[in-house]
Formats: C-alpha cells, structure tokens, sequence
C-alpha cells in the first residue's frame, strides 16, 4: 500500500499537495510524524524494540508507538492508528496527552527524514502479553522504570534510539508529573 504524506513548508504549514512517503525521503520534504509514550500507573515507560529490518536504528529500543501522519489525517489520529498497527492496543482520543511539537531533520543513506513531531503520553496499565506485535515494526516490548529510562537517556541514549527531541519531551513530562504530584 503506498501512502501518503500532506506536504508541508519549512515553518510547517500545508502547501495544499500531497506526495508519496518514497518522494517525500528522497527529496526531503517536510512532513508530519507523531511520536508517543504509554506510562504505566507504576512510571514505568512501555518502550518497543525496532524491528531488525528497519531503516533507521534496526534493533533499538525506542518510543511506545509513532509513526508518520498520513495525507488529511490530525496527528491524535495517527496516534491511535499507529498503537492498533504496531501494538495491536485500541486507545480512545481521550487517553492521548499532547506534549508538544518540534521539526527534525534525520539523513541516512537515501532516506532525508524533515518532519513536524508531535509528541504525545497516554497514561494507561496494559499488560504486554495481551498486545499483538507487528513484527515489520516491533520486535519486543517491556515496560522499563522510569529511573531506567532516564539514566539511558543521561547516558547517551544507552540502548535506544538518538530521537532526542522525543526522550527530551518524556522528561518534560515526568518534571511536569512530579511538580503537579497531589
């Protein structure tokens, strides 16, 4: 299935076109992505290990779920696309938490990723062993200690992938989680 991507300016407004994800990595055109963590009532992250067959950090352990922003679609639902696709979990718009955005640019081979990230936190319990993985995506799951997870990320991104932008908004989140603890 080709899919396909709104085509966005470089200060992320739409342009009013759309092209097909192949076009859009081959010549860097902007576009949108969404990327999500689930924490657990614990503060445990559900981190997903990438398939050994991607493109970008084949075998790392990285965000919950995310993925690209199909052509007209907002990214809470890509968001609940993407969970159902990779993880084989059905959320509602209501568990998604918006964090925020940024651009990044990721150049690897002949694949030019310029993305708008939309960053989102769903706080949910799941127990893994009821989730279904897409093994195109997602080699693994496990829930990983909030401590864990920061001190891999203090420790140069010790065993996940180098999307700061994505662990940089985790932390946020648990600063922003642990100010507002009542």
């Amino acid at each position: 299935m080709v899919e396909y991507f709104d085509v966005l300016t470089e200060n992320g407004e739409y342009e009013g076109r759309t092209e097909t994800r192949d076009i859009c990595h081959e010549k860097g055109l902007w576009h949108k992505a969404v990327a999500m963590f689930m924490v657990n009532s614990k503060d445990q992250v559900l981190l997903q290990k990438r398939s050994a067959n991607k493109k970008l950090w084949p075998n790392m352990w990285d965000i919950t779920a995310g993925g690209h922003v199909l052509a007209g679609e907002f990214g809470f639902e890509a968001i609940i696309r993407e969970i159902k696709e990779e993880l084989g979990a059905t959320v509602d718009r209501n568990d998604i938490l918006f964090l925020g955005s940024a651009s990044s640019t990721n150049i690897k081979g002949d694949i030019i990723n310029r993305h708008f990230n939309e960053y989102y936190v769903i706080t949910k319990d799941l127990d893994e062993k009821t989730l279904i993985l897409q093994p195109e995506e997602v080699s693994d799951i496990k829930w990983v200690d909030k401590e864990e997870v920061v001190r891999r990320i203090e420790n140069g991104y010790d065993g996940l992938t180098e999307k700061t932008g994505c662990w940089n908004y985790l932390l946020k989140y648990f600063e922003w989680k642990d100010k507002n603890k009542n």
